[in-house]
């Protein structure tokens, strides 16, 4: 088993389970954000919430923050593999029929890093452990944090980190564009009736996702800044 976690193959495996498993979180957290776009941001506040002091978060965050770190772990270690094995790029290299994102997919990866440190440097980290304002929709009897104020503030009040999270958006879908039928060719889905669906798919799915969230800081900018 030890020689699997070792392999070309058992490296690429867990790179892609990991893979999978963060595009299930990012459904989630799209549906979650959403909540933003309607009424005064009690419905998201309300879901914000419960899924910040659910029992069952709890146990999913440091899972979710292990997915990250082995999928980074795994993507660096191939990818510097990968270099040494070829110190010079092929001649022909650019000739290749692989898209732009499958030939930059770490770039890509290191783009959403820094994006994703930034993110949760303004919101995971300051209601985790800063001082976020209380609000309350039952006269006071309970009091939420008012997770809302503080997403919504920011992209009410500087444009340039809505451009930040737009461009945030971009690097996840053409990362996403490669990695979702990636992450299955490398499971077993490598057949070419299956290889071309999962291409389809992959682009609906990262237009829906990357668009989802491209769209959130576009609703803020056109409604209370342009």
């Amino acid at each position: 088993m030890s020689k699997f976690f070792t392999s070309s193959i058992g490296q690429k495996f867990f790179m892609s389970i990991t893979g999978l498993f963060l595009m299930v979180f990012l459904k989630v957290h799209l549906i979650l954000n959403s909540l933003l776009l309607f009424g005064d941001g009690e419905l998201f506040n309300q879901a914000a919430n419960f899924m910040s002091s659910n029992p069952i978060m709890k146990v999913v965050e440091p899972i979710l923050a292990l997915g990250f770190i082995v999928h980074i772990f795994y993507a660096s270690f191939i990818t510097l593999k990968n270099q040494m094995a070829r110190p010079q790029k092929y001649k022909v290299a650019n000739k290749t029929k692989a898209s732009w994102a499958s030939k930059n997919m770490y770039i890509l990866g290191g783009l959403i890093l820094i994006f994703l440190v930034i993110h949760l440097a303004n919101f995971f980290w300051k209601v985790k452990f800063g001082t976020v304002a209380a609000i309350s929709y039952d006269g006071g009897q309970t009091e939420l944090h008012d997770v809302y104020g503080l997403v919504a503030g920011l992209f009410k009040g500087w444009w340039w980190y809505d451009a930040l999270y737009i461009a945030g958006a971009i690097f996840l879908f053409l990362h996403l564009t490669h990695g979702f039928w990636s992450a299955f060719q490398t499971i077993g889905w490598d057949n070419d009736k299956w290889i071309g669906r999962l291409k389809v798919i992959a682009y609906i799915y990262a237009v829906i996702i990357a668009g989802g969230f491209a769209f959130i800081p576009l609703f803020f900018l056109i409604k209370y800044v342009v």
